[in-house]
Formats: C-alpha cells, sequence, structure tokens
C-alpha cells in the first residue's frame, strides 16, 4: 500500500492518511496530467524511448484508475477527465479490456455518490469505454451496470440537471454500440420520448414553459432518440407517427432545439422515403414554408451567431424535404476519405465526434469498431515510406503496427480455422 504522506507543519498531526489529503492527490495526479510528455519520449529514444512512452502511458493510466475512487472529488474529476481524454485520442483496447470492469465499478460509484461535474465526466468515460470496447460480449458487461443507472437518473426529476442531460447523451450513445435487441432499443427510445415530447406545443396550441437547463435536457433526448432511429429496422421506423409533432418545435425560443428538431425531420423523411419511395406527407407545403423561414430568418431579436447557424442547417434541412437532396461532406483522415453522404451518417458521426472530438480522425483509421460503423473495412495498412511522409511519432507508428499484427492475426486464424469452408476463398 502507499506510505503515508508527511505533512510539512511537523506539528502533531505530522502524519496525514493516506491520499486523504486534497494536494498530495493532485500534485501526483498533475505529474499524470499531460499525455504529450510520454509521446515526446517516444520521439527521443527510437525503440527503447518507445518501450519507455508505453510504460509510462500505462503508468499514468492505472494512477488515473487507483485516483477514480480517492475521497477527494478534486481528485477524482481529474482522474475521470485524464481517462477521457485518453480514451478520447488512442487505441487502447487491450489495456482497457483487462481493467474495463475495474473502471465500470468507478464509473458507477461516480455516478451514484458523484455531484454534477463528476457525474458528468464518468457518464462520458461510460461511453468512451463502449467506443474502445467496441460492441461485444465486453462492452454488454459495462452496459447492463451502467443502464439502470442512466435510466434512472435520466427519469429522475429531482437529479441534478446537467447530470440527466448527459446521461441523455451518453445512454443513446452506449445504446447504439452495446445493445442487440431491438426491444431493448425501442424501451430505451420511448424513455427519451417520454422527455421530449414535454417541449411539445400542447393540444390548446399553447407552449409548455420550460426552462433551458430542461429544454437542453429534451433537446439531448430528441438527439439520442434520433441517433437509435437510425439503426431501427425498416420496417420498424414507427417514429413517422412524430411527424405531425415535430414541426411544432420548431417555434421553439432555443436555437439548439429548433436545430435539433430540423435536423431529426430530415431524417425522418430520409428514412421513410427509403422504405417507400412514394411517401407522401399530408402537411408538406407548410413544413416548407416553415422550414424556408429558418433558412431566411431575420428575426431581429436573435442573436447574430445563432442565426447564422440555424440558417445553414435549414437551408440543407430545407433541400432534404424539399428535394431529397443532401449537402454531402468529405471527411479525409491519413490516406483515406470518407463522404458522409446521408443524414443517418451525419448524426452517427456528430454523435461520435461528440466524444472523440478531435481523436475523430484517429478513431476512424484505427478503431475497427468505428471503421466496421462507417463500413470502412480493416484499417488499412500503411508502408514505411508513406508513415515517413505522413511524419507520425515513432509511438503512433507502433500502435499502429500493434493494430496492423492484430487484425493480421485475426486474418491468419479465420484462415485456419477448420470450421472455414475452403471454397470461400
Amino acid at each position: 500500500g502507499r506510505q503515508p504522506i508527511k505533512s510539512n507543519n511537523g506539528g502533531p498531526h505530522g502524519a496525514v492518511q493516506p491520499f486523504s489529503d486534497e494536494d498530495a492527490s493532485i500534485e501526483t495526479l498533475s505529474h499524470c496530467s499531460s499525455f504529450s510528455d510520454a509521446m515526446s519520449v517516444a520521439d527521443e529514444g527510437g525503440e527503447a524511448g518507445e518501450e519507455t512512452a508505453q510504460e509510462d502511458l500505462q503508468y499514468k493510466l492505472n494512477v488515473f484508475i487507483d485516483s477514480t475512487v480517492d475521497k477527494s472529488a478534486k481528485t477524482r474529476q481529474g482522474a475521470l477527465d485524464g481517462l477521457k481524454a485518453a480514451m478520447a485520442t488512442r487505441i487502447l483496447y487491450e489495456f482497457i479490456s483487462d481493467r474495463r470492469m475495474t473502471i465500470t465499478d468507478s464509473i458507477e460509484r461516480c455516478l451514484k455518490k458523484g455531484k454534477g461535474q463528476e457525474q458528468c465526466a464518468a457518464a462520458s468515460l461510460a461511453c468512451l469505454l463502449c467506443i474502445q470496447l467496441g460492441s461485444g460480449v465486453e462492452s454488454e458487461e459495462v452496459f447492463k451496470t451502467l443502464k439502470p443507472i442512466f435510466k434512472n437518473i435520466l427519469l429522475d426529476g429531482a437529479a441534478n440537471i446537467q447530470t440527466r442531460q448527459a446521461c441523455a447523451t451518453s445512454l443513446g450513445l452506449c445504446t447504439l454500440v452495446v445493445e442487440d435487441d431491438i426491444l431493448d432499443v425501442y424501451a430505451t427510445m420511448e424513455s427519451f420520448e417520454s422527455l421530449f415530447m414535454r417541449s411539445y406545443v400542447k393540444e390548446d396550441g399553447s407552449r409548455p414553459s420550460l426552462n433551458p437547463q430542461t429544454t437542453l435536457l429534451h433537446t439531448n433526448a430528441l438527439l439520442s432518440w434520433a441517433l437509435l432511429l437510425t439503426i431501427c429496422t425498416g420496417s420498424q421506423v414507427k417514429a413517422v407517427t412524430h411527424l405531425p409533432k415535430l414541426p411544432r418545435l420548431l417555434e421553439n425560443d432555443d436555437v439548439n432545439m429548433r436545430i435539433a428538431a430540423g435536423e431529426t425531420i430530415a431524417l425522418l423523411f430520409e428514412l421513410a422515403r427509403d422504405m417507400d419511395p412514394a411517401f407522401e406527407y399530408d402537411d408538406w407545403e407548410p413544413l416548407c414554408d416553415k422550414l424556408n423561414s429558418l433558412a431566411t430568418d431575420c428575426n431581429k431579436h436573435r442573436a447574430k451567431t445563432d442565426k447564422r447557424k440555424q440558417r445553414s442547417v435549414f437551408r440543407d434541412v430545407l433541400k432534404a424535404v424539399e428535394e431529397r437532396d443532401f449537402q454531402t461532406e468529405t471527411i479525409r483522415f491519413s490516406t483515406e476519405r470518407m463522404t458522409i453522404d446521408s443524414w443517418v451518417r451525419k448524426r452517427t458521426y456528430d454523435a461520435f465526434r461528440e466524444f472523440v472530438g478531435s481523436g475523430m480522425n484517429y478513431h476512424l483509421q484505427a478503431n475497427e469498431f468505428i471503421r466496421d460503423v462507417f463500413e470502412l473495412g480493416p484499417p488499412v495498412l500503411v508502408d514505411a515510406a508513406t508513415l515517413k511522409s505522413m511524419k507520425i511519432s515513432r509511438f503512433e507508428r507502433h500502435l499502429y503496427n500493434a493494430a496492423a499484427f492484430k487484425a493480421r492475426t485475426k486474418a491468419r486464424n479465420k484462415f485456419r480455422d477448420k470450421r472455414v469452408d475452403v471454397g470461400e476463398f
């Protein structure tokens, strides 16, 4: 175990209990806060440097994992943030896989006992854990523990509102990654519906008066609901029943709710038309008028940046509803490119991007699960010359080689497996 940390005041309480002392634990963490240190070591020392960097990173991650159960809330928060940063920007499958239940226990404890900010960090970490583990038994175990907690917080009107907002987003993405029973997906979608339907205009035409924080909770619930819509099989897009109501959310005072509603409407039209090319919507013209007025909004009472953001989104939404057209976007990463050519893809990409942020290109390149989601095939193996021209650090190259090695081993094992009918090859 750790030695008690001596305080310098030398008074009668000279020996402080291990790690109850905030400063001491924070000092330990601050040594571990910068991932770039480990990376720069790799550049200097060739092969040896690479190993040192690997060990250094693993040491830091272990300190973070230990610190998630520290007595100090500030230390726990730092540890959660450190783990989030690492998982967003690296592929740590082997490391995490061995420690997934320890990390899950920490997330559970922080969600149940922590306060707002700490709970939010724990909820995000749960998503990153599932993104690292991909779809399968390992992430199922994680989700089995966390799903009931997410749902309880989400539907508990007395819980911290920021925590509920975070749970709305995390529950959506974890469900997308992990859940394989469509009935469970529907049940979760119903939890989301029960929230955002409260923002609908009432029967008598009056609008519910909700504070901005509650509106944000409903917006997140709507976006998660739309995310899960992308994996509902064709015959089951019961969601079209929401089409008559969603346009009323376009009148919401909150720009993010208006945008979420607009994008969800575009997504619903795309799904409905995929299912039935002759799909007709009764109030199509009034809807197009409404979308058009948002795409050209010059309302004096709205902030400039809000209007700009809104106009650009609604130009695309109008195009989708009116002309079945999608504004294609190309994402370039390493030597590859990916096209976002549908609302389904856009919703999925935005959802992952929210958690991995600037690490998105790295995950598109090396995370087998995310590559599966976007149908990119196994990670591309780049030859040494190209790697050099791409100037990635030795440490990254080491990770890359490890991923390549794993992919090759998998492919060979398939070959060697007696159950595979050789005729297939």
